[in-house]
């Protein structure tokens, strides 16, 4: 069994992540609808751990940021925090959908490196920070808040043009940091070198032929 082990580096990219997530929050909460589950920033917190850390990483980057919210401080959007938001209040699967959700955008990611196409970058992270964090967000909701799965569903339409643009820049984002940093989640953009088998030193002469 292959045993991870995290170095200081990987400690302060965890360490801010989870500090950008909370920091997005920092700008409030749009309410619509009639669930009391927000609009937030955040998710654009979580698609970046996953893209820019990876799979393993960036949900542990959002994890970080879940406990620090379920020991009671106010970190989340509209300054919530409670271990409530993570069980009764409607919005409560959301935050447990950020972490299957970094976890796919990370690891598609991960699959789209070397060559990070933009364009196909930009499905898969919206499935990742998008259908997958609606999967767990939404059947939530409608338990939470005693309302069909239908309405429900219905009512996560307001996250959508959001969460769309978040997608954008997260992917352009990911997209510029990749080719600065090309070995960022284990994988070099650059191209293997070249022996160029044609040149040889004679020995003794120095001649190259």
């Amino acid at each position: 069994m292959t045993r991870h082990r995290h170095t200081a580096r990987d400690l302060a990219q965890i360490a801010i992540f989870a500090g950008l997530i909370a920091a997005l929050g920092l700008p409030g909460a749009i309410h619509v609808g009639s669930t009391g589950v927000p609009i937030t920033f955040q998710t654009l917190g979580v698609m970046l751990a996953g893209a820019l850390l990876g799979p393993r990483k960036g949900v542990l980057a959002v994890a970080v940021f879940e406990v620090l919210v379920a020991a009671g401080l106010p970190l989340l959007s509209g300054l919530r925090g409670g271990i409530v938001w993570f069980t009764t209040a409607p919005s409560a699967g959301y935050p447990w959908g950020w972490l299957l959700g970094a976890f796919v955008v990370g690891l598609a990611t991960r699959r789209l490196l070397p060559a990070y196409r933009l364009w196909l970058a930009l499905p898969l992270t919206a499935v990742g920070g998008m259908l997958v964090v609606y999967a767990v967000g939404v059947p939530v909701t409608a338990l939470n808040a005693d309302i069909g799965l239908g309405a429900a569903f219905i009512d996560s339409f307001k996250f959508w043009p959001g969460d769309v643009v978040k997608v954008i820049v997260t992917v352009l984002i990911a997209g510029q940091v990749h080719r600065a940093y090309p070995g960022l989640l284990g994988r070099s953009t650059a191209p293997p070198a070249r022996v160029d088998t044609s040149i040889h030193d004679r020995a003794g002469t120095g001649e190259r032929v």
